[in-house]
């Protein structure tokens, strides 16, 4: 206890210094928290995705569709439990920033290969009766003020016009990294909408196929024996699992990624050289005292075990309250964002990783000032005072 009393007053001794210091650790810890967590919510929605799930799309580019025929040979496919079919819609709501994902689904077979959205009996038994029904996320219902029953309003890209919905219902995730920004409609609207439109190039045709397979470990082999049905046709077919599929969107932003990940630690070096700079000082000023240590007995262990000490705990301290302040921040910037990130929570592992890096930063820059305190020649040192 003596010696915790000695560091702490030792460390605001120069409090202006200290005080610097300290918000500098602060907004270090508190920056690569929040890079980390933006990188996490990147790959959420792969991380949420299931290997007992296989999306099979165009071979060619996602972007074109799929007859509507080849599900029933995808069922029929040995390993295959059931099958679901999802169109992208794209449309905007009020204004291009309100994005969030909007689906076209096969609704009762699509509700039941994702356990993970939580909708009630009641709300589910209304959007399978309403042909104009729609699913939402939690997510968009607080982004947007939405309620069961309201009227939506969604302007085309893909598919051009107003198209109203209702909303019959809202879901939860199961998990917190199950994505609550979405939103699901019938593709029996958008199939007839489409053809009174006269849009010919979307009657009878999906996006993805999703399948569930009794064994994940089958996945490479019915992932082979679902492309082949269809090889040298038409409309020739690629499948992978679903997390796969989701990894693909992500390698389109990879160096985005690797860029806000460099940038992270960047952040830390940066502290740590400013840490380093201010035990140097610190050390520098107190040679006089470290000799007198020496001088009455103490080790040179000793010594140096106090420099370290100090750079310890002043780092520890910044670390825990970077941290802290992690939290708050990162709730205060999926507010801000609306539903640009489905999931945007601080995972334990960044924490864990703050905290370490809070250690080793203040470990690091007591190297150099420690050893050369422990090293100060009794004579030299009183010389100074």
């Amino acid at each position: 206890m003596l010696i915790f009393n000695l560091l702490l007053r030792n460390v605001w001794r120069h409090k202006g210094r200290a005080l610097l210091t300290l918000l500098g650790l602060v907004i270090a810890i508190l920056a690569f928290g929040l890079l980390s967590t933006v990188v996490g919510a990147w790959y959420a929605g792969a991380e949420g995705s299931s290997n007992a799930r296989l999306i099979t799309r165009n071979s060619i580019s996602l972007v074109f569709p799929l007859p509507l025929s080849h599900a029933e040979r995808i069922r029929q496919t040995d390993g295959v439990a059931q099958i679901s079919w999802a169109n992208w819609f794209g449309g905007i709501y009020k204004e291009p920033k309100n994005f969030f994902p909007q689906f076209a689904i096969h609704a009762q077979s699509y509700l039941d290969l994702y356990p993970e959205y939580r909708l009630s009996e009641a709300d589910k038994t209304a959007f399978l009766k309403d042909r104009r029904g729609a699913v939402i996320g939690r997510k968009i219902a607080q982004t947007h003020g939405l309620q069961v029953g309201d009227l939506m309003t969604l302007k085309g890209t893909i598919y051009p016009g107003n198209w109203e919905f209702q909303v019959r219902g809202i879901y939860d995730g199961r998990d917190p990294s199950t994505d609550t920004a979405q939103m699901f409609f019938h593709w029996e609207y958008l199939n007839e909408e489409a053809k009174r439109r006269a849009l010919p190039r979307a009657a009878n045709t999906t996006g993805v196929f999703i399948a569930q397979i009794a064994e994940p470990a089958r996945a490479a082999e019915i992932s082979l024996a679902i492309d082949a049905l269809f090889k040298n046709s038409a409309f020739e077919t690629l499948t992978e699992t679903e997390k796969a599929f989701q990894l693909g969107f992500v390698a389109m932003t990879e160096a985005i990624v690797l860029a806000i990940q460099v940038v992270s630690y960047v952040v830390i070096l940066i502290i740590l050289a400013v840490m380093a700079n201010t035990m140097a000082m610190t050390a520098r000023e107190r040679i006089g005292e470290y000799a007198t240590l020496k001088a009455l007995g103490f080790s040179p262990l000793f010594v140096a075990g106090l420099v370290t000490g100090e750079s310890l705990l002043l780092a520890v301290i910044g670390g825990l309250l970077g941290a802290a302040l992690t939290f708050p921040a990162a709730a205060a910037f999926s507010g801000s964002v609306g539903t640009l990130f489905p999931v945007f929570e601080v995972a334990r592992d960044t924490t864990v990783v703050q905290l370490a890096l809070s250690v080793l930063v203040g470990l690091i820059a007591a190297i150099i000032p420690a050893l050369r305190s422990a090293r100060i020649r009794i004579v030299e040192g009183l010389r100074a005072i």
